[in-house]
């Protein structure tokens, strides 16, 4: 595995109401595939990649983007590192280690209805497909 390209800002995309100092730690449902109890806490340097993460979030809360730390050694997402997109282009990171609340932003791209349903049209399908398994 390559080492992690950036150095921060970090930012995790959700529908949970946190605070700064909260903790976001791995051992929740994937959202792109609820049966998957995650060993990881995952995070991207660019705030509408976490946008879309907080959007694609189960339930009916408004999404919203953390400015986050890891605590503790991260490493590239390797579920999308070198797997589906050469290099690390999306700048997604996972640890085990929890990630500390630092902050919220409004700073990123909402999708359009369309585009959100577009979305959800995919994850249905690869959720359909054995070969969308996740690196836990």
């Amino acid at each position: 595995m390559t080492e992690p390209l950036d150095e921060g800002p970090f930012f995790h995309g959700t529908k949970a109401d946190l605070h700064v100092g909260d903790l976001l730690t791995p051992g929740f449902r994937s959202n792109y595939r609820p049966e998957v109890v995650m060993n990881h806490i995952y995070f991207t340097a660019l705030p509408d990649g976490a946008g879309l993460a907080a959007e694609l979030a189960p339930g009916d809360a408004a999404p919203r983007v953390y400015i986050v730390e890891p605590i503790g050694e991260f490493e590239n997402d390797p579920n999308v590192t070198d797997k589906k997109f050469p290099g690390n282009p999306t700048r997604s990171y996972r640890s085990s280690a929890p990630l500390r609340v630092t902050g919220e932003t409004d700073a990123w791209t909402r999708l359009t209805p369309e585009a959100l349903q577009q979305w959800h049209e995919r994850l249905a399908v690869l959720r359909a497909d054995e070969r969308g398994e996740i690196i836990n």
